[in-house]
């Protein structure tokens, strides 16, 4: 039967100036994913952006009252609920914002088990990278939800950069961020294995996500 329920991605922007390289970063995060979703099935697909700048002193009530806002309840509902989720944060002091975690901390730690989920960050410098590993994984870890193997970084730098023979450039990296999410929302592989492989893409994007595991056990 044909499934008229349309398949919702939520993109968390913690970016705080306006306009936002954070906020850009998830754009073309749900972007991708959209498009491959809407390439592999026949359901309609929505995008919705929660902007935790505009959300600053809700939070802040809430975590001193323990009662949300409309506002805050909505967004909150709206993560919650999602088919994937993208998470993209500034990188402040080594780490995610603050703004960024005071966010995740109002959800309920079941509340996003098994959910997709793309991490991303942005910062001044590539030096930052390791944030994604060190910080934001293990946060979703504790969340239970199932980050895919891409994550993106993208440093001042990566605007504009296509890569080089030994790198991708940042566009490749959020196509194939973006198709691993839209495979994990189907129920696929999540390194996308089964689809043709693009143009854009490395020799090992459809290397099977057990694979690249029993390939990290060797190392």
């Amino acid at each position: 039967m044909f499934a008229t329920t349309p398949l919702r991605i939520v993109a968390v922007s913690a970016g705080l100036s306006q306009p936002s390289s954070t906020r850009l970063l998830a754009d073309r995060l749900a972007a991708a994913a959209r498009e491959r979703l809407a390439a592999e099935q026949d359901r309609n697909v929505e995008v919705q952006v929660v902007e935790v700048r505009d959300l600053a002193v809700d939070i802040a009530h809430h975590l001193l009252s323990g009662f949300p806002s409309a506002a805050l309840r909505e967004a909150i509902d709206a993560v919650t609920e999602a088919d994937g989720l993208i998470a993209v944060t500034p990188v402040f002091t080594a780490s995610y914002s603050g703004l960024f975690k005071s966010f995740f901390d109002l959800i309920d730690n079941t509340a996003l088990t098994g959910k997709p989920v793309v991490i991303a960050a942005t910062g001044g410098t590539a030096r930052h990278s390791l944030v994604l590993e060190h910080a934001l994984r293990p946060l979703f870890a504790y969340l239970r939800a199932v980050t895919v193997p891409t994550s993106v970084y993208a440093a001042s730098e990566d605007w504009g950069s296509s890569g080089d023979e030994y790198t991708e450039g940042l566009p490749s990296r959020i196509r194939r961020a973006g198709g691993e999410l839209a495979s994990a929302v189907l129920g696929r592989t999540v390194s996308g294995a089964s689809r043709t492989p693009g143009l854009d893409d490395g020799e090992d994007a459809v290397v099977p996500f057990e694979q690249q595991l029993a390939d990290l056990r060797l190392d």
